[in-house]
C-alpha cells in the first residue's frame, strides 16, 4: 500500500468494513457505529483521498486488499453506500474469499445507473471543474472525484452471479439510481 488509511474502529468480533460514498468520509457512519459495534468489529474507512486519507497516486480502489492485510482482517462483511458499494462489488468479484457479507446500499454497475435528473449536474459540474484543472489544482481534485462518476465503475451484470457471498441491496424511497438499475443488482 502506498499511503495509510484513516480509520475509526469500535467493537468487537467480525469485522464490519465501512465503505462512504465519493466525496464523503467515514464520518458519514457515525450515528451508526455505536449500535454496529455491539455485535461487530465495526472499521469506518477514509478512502484514498478523502477525509484524513491521503490521495497518493495509486488508483482509488485498490487499498482495501492492503488495509485487510496491515489490519491483519482475511475476511470481512462490507457496507458499503453509493461508490462505497461500488468498491464493495469490484472487491468482492477481485476477492471473493476475503468477503463474508455484502451490504450494498445505492450502488450501480456503470454510469447509466444513475438517474439523469443526478448524473446531468454531475457531468456538467466534472466538464467545469476539468477545464478550470488547467488554473486551479482544487479544481483538479474536484475534476478528479468527480469523473468517479461520470465515468466509473464498468462492472458487467453477468458478473454478479460469480458473487457468492450473500448480500443485501438497499434502495432509499428518493435514491439517485435508477430503481430498474438497484433490481438488476438484486
Amino acid at each position: 500500500m502506498d499511503i495509510a488509511l484513516a480509520f475509526t474502529e469500535a467493537g468487537s468480533g467480525t469485522p464490519l468494513i465501512l465503505l462512504h460514498g465519493n466525496g464523503e468520509d467515514g464520518t458519514y457512519f457515525a450515528p451508526h457505529i455505536a449500535a454496529l459495534a455491539r455485535h461487530f468489529r465495526v472499521i469506518a474507512l477514509d478512502t484514498r483521498g478523502h477525509g484524513k486519507s491521503p490521495r497518493g497516486s495509486a488508483p482509488f480502489t485498490r487499498d482495501l486488499r492492503d488495509f485487510m492485510d496491515a489490519q491483519g482482517i482475511e475476511k470481512a462483511s462490507l457496507l458499503g453506500f453509493s461508490d462505497g458499494g461500488n468498491i464493495a462489488l469490484t472487491f468482492a468479484l477481485a476477492y471473493p474469499d476475503r468477503v463474508d457479507r455484502l451490504i450494498l446500499n445505492g450502488a450501480n454497475l456503470d454510469p447509466s445507473g444513475v438517474k439523469p435528473s443526478v448524473q446531468i449536474p454531475i457531468v456538467l459540474d466534472y466538464c467545469l471543474a476539468t477545464v478550470l484543472a488547467r488554473v486551479s489544482p482544487r479544481a483538479g481534485r474536484k475534476a478528479e472525484l468527480l469523473g468517479l462518476m461520470v465515468r466509473e465503475p464498468h462492472i458487467p451484470p453477468s458478473a454478479l452471479g460469480h458473487i457468492a457471498a450473500p448480500a443485501l441491496v438497499i434502495a432509499g424511497t428518493h435514491d439517485m439510481i435508477r430503481e430498474k438499475h438497484t433490481r438488476l443488482i438484486a
